[in-house]
């Protein structure tokens, strides 16, 4: 790569017309600068300059050259005075939750970017062990979890928590263990994390989510409770879920002896402090809990 050194001393003499006003100019000695010329017409291999007396011309290699030397410092120089720069109100934002969470969050992420659209929202829904291994590669810049990690390169906070619904079909209004089991479970990407936590807390009979026939299994979140509405079993999901389901009049939340709750953890890099455009979103997103941080 050519050194942008040699590409400034080329057009500094340029502007100057004169190696001497040149050289001044940049701190150097004449010798230098003819040198830094040298070195260019060596590494583009053609002939820059037509030295005549104590004046010059440029080849038309060197007009081409003196085009891209101006484009290439000011870009570097715009580049240069970003460094600094730390907008709350733009810059891509990579950012990644779980789908439950995702489907309360990422609308009012939209919601966010309409006001200010000069910060891009980059979302992505995965799992939290996906997300946890995107925050270390540096993939992702934010990451909300649903399960504390310790991970000596994250820092987890938790943030706020919600409310896990046990939901059967709207027939059934009393449920006892048995009956559970007779109606089987609805299967989703994070009911290994919720319905065990649920009913390991409310029935003491449950010993391992195995003992339930799996009735069905579905990956879109917002379809979750589309075959418990139908009649084919049961399932543990986010409350946010279940007051965005279209259909109320076929599921039924059954009350809780225990409430259990999901914590929601903001998670990052140790060593990478997040932009402070991350700070306004969140402050946008969680405006107590962040208020709370920062006091």
């Amino acid at each position: 790569m050519v050194n942008p050194l040699w590409l400034r001393t080329f057009v500094t003499l340029v502007e100057q017309k004169h190696f001497t006003r040149a050289a001044a100019l940049l701190h150097m000695t004449q010798p230098g600068v003819s040198q830094h010329i040298r070195k260019l017409e060596t590494y583009y291999q053609s002939p820059l300059i037509n030295r005549f007396e104590k004046h010059f011309e440029l080849t038309l290699e060197g007009e081409k050259l003196l085009q891209f030397a101006r484009d290439f410092l000011s870009q570097e120089q715009q580049f240069k005075e970003t460094l600094g720069e730390d907008s709350p109100f733009e810059g891509i934002c990579r950012l990644s939750s779980p789908g439950a969470l995702a489907m309360r969050l990422y609308p009012q992420l939209c919601d966010i970017q309409k006001q200010h659209p000069a910060l891009i929202i980059h979302f992505e829904v995965a799992p939290n062990h996906r997300i946890i291994s995107e925050l270390i590669n540096n993939t992702v810049d934010i990451g909300l979890i649903t399960h504390q990690v310790d991970t000596p390169e994250l820092i987890t906070t938790a943030m706020e928590q919600e409310s896990l619904c046990l939901v059967v079909p709207s027939a059934i209004k009393k449920v006892a263990f048995d009956e559970l089991c007779h109606l089987g479970v609805i299967i989703h990407p994070d009911a290994h994390h919720h319905i065990p936590a649920v009913l390991k807390a409310n029935f003491p009979e449950f010993q391992h989510l195995s003992e339930f026939q799996v009735k069905g299994a579905i990956n879109q979140i917002n379809l979750i409770l589309e075959p418990v509405a139908a009649g084919h079993g049961f399932t543990v999901i986010p409350e946010s879920m279940v007051r965005a389901f279209h259909n109320k009049a076929g599921i039924h939340i059954v009350p809780l002896s225990i409430p259990v709750y999901e914590t929601i953890y903001l998670a990052h890099k140790r060593h990478r402090a997040p932009a402070s455009r991350y700070d306004y979103i969140l402050s946008q997103l969680f405006p107590q809990q962040f208020s709370s941080l920062n006091s």
